[in-house]
């Protein structure tokens, strides 16, 4: 039997994450969560450098149009190692920190309440908390429509989510030029840095989002009849906000 030449990816000895065919349902799941336990030590120095630190304006933006009254109770789900938590507090809310990867929660420096959990199963009674925040992990789901409706239970009438993930710019030129970065950069820099196939991963795994339009319309069903979509950056991300009604 051949050997794979070399830069060529061996199917048979590869990780989920980093084979030609996205996984999928159970094995997704699964492959997400030892992938994020891999990348927890050098998460957050990859995210400064690969983003020219723009990740910390779009965090701010997410919990500005979030529009909660300081003392509201805000789960972070997805939180990783508690960015977006440490800007909640910041702004005077109350996060709980909330991840399917222990690895990532033990790297978590916020300081706030830790929950390992699937974000799809909340261990939260319903209308319990006054707002939900989800930093770049939709496209990470099994069930986008599930995770809507897990949203709509937790939250309380009248409640709000900010939820902000990677974007496909509308711009030809933009979307072009975020196509070589995004796809052979990234890569380079997640392999110096920490796991190449994780980086190769990340910038394949946005195949799995719905448009924006059909993202808005499964929010809308759920609960959140006034969500909207915003382009951030020129489309390299993207935030949905809504009300729960």
């Amino acid at each position: 039997m051949t050997s794979p030449s070399p830069g060529t990816i061996d199917e048979a000895q590869a990780r989920p994450w980093d084979r030609a065919e996205l996984p999928s349902g159970d094995e997704k799941k699964a492959a997400v969560r030892e992938m994020f336990d891999t990348i927890a030590p050098r998460y957050d120095l990859v995210n400064r450098i690969m983003t020219f630190r723009l990740d910390t304006t779009w965090r701010k933006r997410t919990v500005r149009d979030l529009n909660l009254p300081a003392g509201s109770t805000v789960l972070d789900l997805a939180a990783g190692t508690g960015d977006l938590c440490i800007d909640l507090r910041s702004g005077g809310l109350r996060p709980i920190s909330v991840d399917l990867s222990f690895g990532m929660l033990a790297a978590d420096r916020s300081g706030v309440p830790r929950v390992q959990a699937d974000i799809l199963r909340l261990p939260m009674p319903d209308a319990s908390v006054d707002g939900v925040t989800c930093g770049f992990a939709l496209r990470n789901l099994t069930d986008l429509d599930a995770f809507f409706d897990e949203l709509a239970r937790v939250v309380r009438p009248g409640g709000r989510i900010a939820l902000l993930d990677v974007g496909v710019p509308t711009n030809p030129l933009i979307r072009w030029g975020n196509s070589i970065y995004f796809g052979r950069v990234v890569p380079i820099i997640g392999g110096l840095l920490s796991d190449r196939g994780a980086y190769r991963y990340l910038p394949r795994s946005v195949a799995y989002l719905p448009s924006p339009d059909a993202m808005t319309r499964s929010l809308h069903r759920a609960g959140f009849s006034d969500a909207t979509h915003r382009e951030l950056s020129g489309g390299l991300t993207q935030l949905l906000t809504g009300t729960r009604v």
